[in-house]
């Protein structure tokens, strides 16, 4: 069992604050990953709790070949790399196979593996390889107990640095639920374990050509996460969800993420109050 990791120099884990990784669905423009940068590096400041930044360059698996995917590798490897410079934020995209793993492995902080993917041997393997801090999303069709497997191919190379996001569970057609006993059942047995509170509220599929979802219910499920015991929260974000070129309905409005924060921290006080919140505590 992985009882905690260490991601761009903050600790996750049992004892730690809760870690934030926040981003827009996919890289836009770069002035729009400044924007949202900049929210998560004050928020950071404001209440001393680790924000990692995210963004896709490249989403693989958009619905629809028509969908805009992302800026590319190369624009979006430059985009990352210039809002970890400007903002000191750690950053985090996803890669789709080995090769990728590689090469994104030079600029990120840490490795997401997309749900989909997190049976993919290969990718996960080489993605361990890299040294680096490793995400794996858990698949919509996964039960909680079975990523033990996925996180054990990652440590079978050394780098016990992995964490499992929970991002929803396919319920009939078009349609995702979120098993709370999930959560901690991860985390207590297997890894630290985020909860990914906007794609949870997704309806995959459910617009035709493009995922649907429903940002109303992003607010108490993330609420819900917090009081059954996670280390962090998944968020897509962005400051205007319904222009978002990808998973606008079921991304939050930035403006509204420093009310979610300062929710779920006192929450997190609340259910583990022996965590105290503090710039040195995050750092080790």
């Amino acid at each position: 069992m992985i009882r905690e990791v260490k991601i761009g120099g903050v600790n996750v884990g049992r004892g730690y604050p809760l870690l934030f990784i926040a981003g827009p669905c996919v890289l836009e423009s770069e002035p729009l990953a400044f924007k949202v940068a900049g929210t998560l590096a004050t928020l950071s400041d404001k209440f001393g709790v680790p924000f990692i930044f995210k963004g896709s360059y490249d989403k693989a698996n958009r619905s629809s070949a028509d969908s805009y995917r992302g800026p590319g590798e190369e624009e979006g490897l430059r985009i990352l790399a210039a809002v970890k410079k400007e903002f000191g934020l750690p950053v985090t995209t996803d890669v789709h196979d080995a090769e990728q793993a590689v090469r994104v492995a030079r600029v990120v902080d840490l490795l997401q593996i997309p749900a989909f993917l997190c049976r993919q041997t290969d990718l996960l393997l080489t993605a361990g390889k890299t040294g680096l801090p490793i995400n794996i999303k858990k698949g919509q069709f996964m039960a909680p107990a079975d990523m033990g497997n996925a996180v054990d191919k990652v440590a079978s190379t050394g780098n016990a640095n992995v964490v499992v996001t929970e991002r929803g569970t396919t319920f009939g057609y078009n349609n995702l639920v979120v098993d709370f006993r999930g959560m901690p059942a991860i985390r207590d047995a297997i890894c630290p374990v985020i909860f990914d509170a906007t794609h949870s509220v997704q309806l995959p599929g459910g617009a035709g050509k493009s995922s649907s979802g429903d940002r109303r219910f992003v607010p108490p499920l993330a609420r819900a996460a917090v009081a059954a015991g996670v280390d962090g929260l998944f968020l897509e974000v962005h400051p205007d969800p319904d222009k978002a070129l990808s998973d606008g309905p079921n991304s939050l409005p930035l403006a509204g993420l420093e009310g979610l924060v300062r929710t779920l921290l006192a929450i997190r006080a609340a259910v583990e109050p022996h965590i105290p919140y503090t710039a040195d505590t995050i750092r080790g």
